[in-house]
């Protein structure tokens, strides 16, 4: 999701645009608030294939589709433009990745997972197929993990009974790798067993994290689909067993919907999957200061003249009144959109960067590891409680936070050496730089096991020579265990840690300056994580045996504000 552009509308329709959702072949998506006041994805047709009677064609054949279908496994349609430019249609938005985005963040998923997906995934088809509509390009990408459920997404090529087809000749609809040889051979349409080869298909890349007929040019992939064998190597046999059958080249040998749901068996809620839930981590985030009223003197619902969300006297630049009104100001994780669907368990974590990983900055609900922070490198002094004035003679800052949010996905990852002497002795890298330069000519960490706990210390060297007691600077450190850990039990799930994990209070990194002592910490006593509100203790070491991760997080005024300036780890046997 990404904030509006200086060329894009305010609104569209009766919708006030807040946000960019992403773009394809068609057009430009966005994140929309009806008059009503409820999130829609508004899908705008490009200006300039507007004059291509293949591509209204194929746009009005997607509103009528969306219109015609009523499953609990699509986006309803809310409202359409078909007859003049712009040519746009609104559906429900659905907050979650898609399944291709949770894939390339968290790997291939647990066969249990993918049991549990497919039998969803298929009743979804045999509902759209009840009203005598085939998707026509179901993959990874046209899947959303929504909090009740996935949903299918873009119907673009799909087709009803009796429509005719709208692609070109020679053309075929679909993917590769998605797209079933009798489409790809005969250069048809396709029907429910061509949605059902693609399920297979989708499934086989969701049990293995790789695509299911390989990578290449199209024509490569599209081949391998009719005459090799889709890619299974280390999918759970029953598992195998089910997306081989639905990927069988002959469409008579494929099962129908009703009997993928009977042979996956599944005897629980899918919402109630640990690894399914997780994947609430990786929701896109809500300009939620856009859902308010629009400022003084406007009536709820009617937009003020530009893409703000107030239309009262600006803010002084650098006030805490223009900083929450910015397109890109205040911002929550869109699982609380759903979060009055009593799905209350889906431990929020924004997700601020693009898809597939690639992320802005480190400010608040951005990612904690994508780059530069969103709120520029600050020289030490911070202030606290306490602190003596600053060198300058300035009055000393606000003290940060007594912690720091865990509003983030992080991607730091530390691994031991691959020398074993120097692995023996704790010694090892982080995959990524830190976001800011940690402050003084060197900046000292350690971490050392000892028992049921570590020992985390920190200090700038040389500190001590200094005449004056330099300005307080907070850092917060964050200890991660390996996996993503259920915050109730402090049990680890299956899947690689993303959170910032459990931090400490933020204390003055000079706090020692006169002697040039380190500053330590001890994990698990001075540790515990915040998230949402709440409060949860950190789990012991032997919850989760493996690399865990130390990012030292310098700590600004709001507790949401932080960025790095080291990373570091230890083992746990």
């Amino acid at each position: 999701m990404e904030a509006l552009r200086g060329t894009d509308p305010a609104r569209i329709g009766e919708h006030a645009l807040l946000a960019r959702l992403g773009a394809g072949g068609m057009g430009q998506v966005y994140l929309g608030r009806s008059p009503g006041g409820r999130l829609v994805a508004v899908k705008v047709i490009r200006n300039e294939i507007t004059g291509h009677p293949e591509a209204l064609a194929r746009f009005r054949r997607e509103a009528e589709t969306v219109r015609a279908v009523r499953s609990a496994y699509t986006a309803n349609l809310i409202d359409a433009s078909l007859a003049t430019a712009p040519y746009w249609l609104a559906t429900e938005y659905v907050a979650g990745p898609t399944l291709a985005r949770a894939v390339a963040a968290r790997g291939a998923l647990p066969a249990d997972t993918c049991l549990r997906l497919f039998a969803a995934l298929a009743e979804g088809l045999a509902s759209v197929h009840a009203y005598g509509v085939t998707h026509r390009d179901l993959k990874p990408q046209n899947v959303i993990l929504g909090a009740q459920g996935p949903q299918l997404i873009d119907f673009g090529i799909a087709k009803g009974v009796g429509a005719t087809a709208l692609t070109q000749d020679g053309q075929a609809p679909g993917t590769p790798g998605f797209t079933a040889p009798e489409v790809l051979v005969g250069g048809g349409s396709g029907d429910g067993g061509a949605d059902v080869f693609a399920l297979g298909a989708t499934m086989a890349y969701a049990a293995t994290g790789r695509p299911p007929y390989g990578t290449g040019d199209a024509a490569t992939v599209s081949y391998r689909a009719v005459h090799e064998p889709v890619d299974l190597a280390g999918v759970e046999p029953g598992l195998a067993a089910l997306i081989g059958a639905c990927v069988a080249k002959d469409p008579a040998q494929r099962p129908d919907p009703a009997e993928i749901v009977r042979r996956c068996g599944v005897r629980e809620a899918l919402v109630d999957d640990p690894v399914y839930l997780g994947f609430g981590t990786l929701g896109e985030a809500v300009p939620v200061h856009e859902m308010r009223t629009q400022g003084p003197g406007l009536a709820y619902g009617h937009p003020p003249t530009d893409h703000d969300a107030s239309a009262s006297a600006p803010a002084a630049p650098g006030s805490a009144a223009a900083a929450g009104r910015g397109r890109a100001g205040v911002w929550v994780a869109a699982v609380a959109v759903v979060a009055a669907l009593s799905l209350a368990a889906w431990k929020l974590v924004p997700f601020g960067g693009q898809d597939d990983g690639a992320g802005g900055g480190a400010g608040r609900g951005k990612d904690a590891s994508a780059g530069a922070a969103a709120t520029p490198a600050r020289t030490p002094g911070a202030g606290g409680a306490g602190a003596e004035p600053p060198a300058s003679g300035g009055a000393p800052a606000k003290p940060p936070a007594e912690y720091i949010e865990g509003n983030r996905i992080s991607r730091y990852f530390w691994l031991p050496s691959t020398d074993p002497e120097r692995a023996a002795h704790g010694t090892g890298a982080c995959n990524l730089a830190p976001e800011q330069k940690p402050p003084g000519a060197d900046f000292q960490t350690g971490a050392e096991v000892s028992g049921k706990s570590v020992k985390i210390s920190m200090r700038v060297k040389y500190a001590e020579n200094s005449a004056t007691r330099p300005d307080p600077y907070y850092v917060s450190v964050a200890v991660r265990a390996p996996h993503d850990l259920d915050p109730q039990t402090g049990k680890p799930f299956p899947m690689d840690n993303r959170a910032v994990g459990f931090t400490s209070k933020p204390v003055d990194i000079y706090g020692k300056w006169q002697t040039g002592e380190f500053l330590t910490l001890t994990y698990p006593d001075d540790f515990a994580e915040h998230v949402n509100g709440k409060t949860y203790p950190a789990v012991p070491l032997s919850a989760d045996p493996g690399d865990w991760t130390v990012v030292f997080y310098h700590v600004e005024d709001d507790p949401a504000e932080y960025a790095s300036i080291a990373c570091s780890g230890f083992q746990v046997g």
